[in-house]
């Protein structure tokens, strides 16, 4: 594999964009080639987030088509659907199983979909899926941790981006990125690297 394509779903306020530019920092500290594309939608906090990453493609823009991400990574049950077309067949798909309602579902005209029914759905197109779930994160010095940053250590266990960055570089930009809260926010980078890997760990929902 000579490049890695990378889609970063979710809605506003919760750092998907973040991630996306961690580790295009991380790529950049390390003089890798890399590119990055950022989607907002209309609402700050709420509205659709997407992020595509390619790293790797000296030169090439990160666009990433259907059947095209070696990984997809989601925020948000809902807005994971929309990720699922753009997986590859073998691709890795992390789940961050937080429920945020819109207003549709609120007002009774939507229905909000069943975690099974996501978890099919990204399972049928051949993905390879993760869980994170809210309740399972750890809290650290009596706080809750932020789950961008867990989602961003579970990303650098997989193999497919692990070939292009290694978690020390990731490290080293978060540190940079929040020096007075380095702590925390490595902690949690760790224990989403270390529960990743651990023996029968986060695969088919049981992180």
């Amino acid at each position: 594999m000579t490049t890695c394509d990378i889609l970063l779903v979710g809605v506003g306020g919760q750092g998907v964009l973040t991630i996306g530019d961690l580790l295009l920092r991380a790529a950049f500290a390390a003089d890798r080639p890399a590119s990055f594309c950022p989607t907002k939608g209309m609402a700050q906090r709420g509205g659709f987030v997407k992020a595509e990453l390619r790293l790797g493609a000296d030169g090439v823009g990160p666009r990433i088509g259907m059947n095209g991400a070696d990984i997809a990574a989601a925020m948000e049950r809902s807005e994971a659907l929309q990720a699922i077309p753009f997986i590859k067949q073998g691709g890795d798909f992390l789940l961050y199983d937080h429920v945020w309602e819109p207003a549709r579902v609120q007002l009774g005209i939507d229905e909000y979909p069943a975690f099974d029914d996501v978890s099919d759905a990204i399972t049928a197109a051949g993905a390879r899926l993760t869980v994170l779930r809210p309740d399972d994160l750890p809290v650290i010095d009596g706080k809750p941790v932020a789950p961008n940053v867990v989602l961003l250590g579970a990303l650098l266990g997989l193999p497919s981006l692990s070939k292009f960055l290694g978690a020390a570089e990731v490290e080293s930009v978060i540190a940079t990125r929040w020096p007075k809260s380095a702590g925390p926010n490595l902690e949690a980078f760790r224990w989403g690297l270390a529960a990743h890997g651990s023996s029968g760990g986060m695969r088919d929902g049981d992180f």
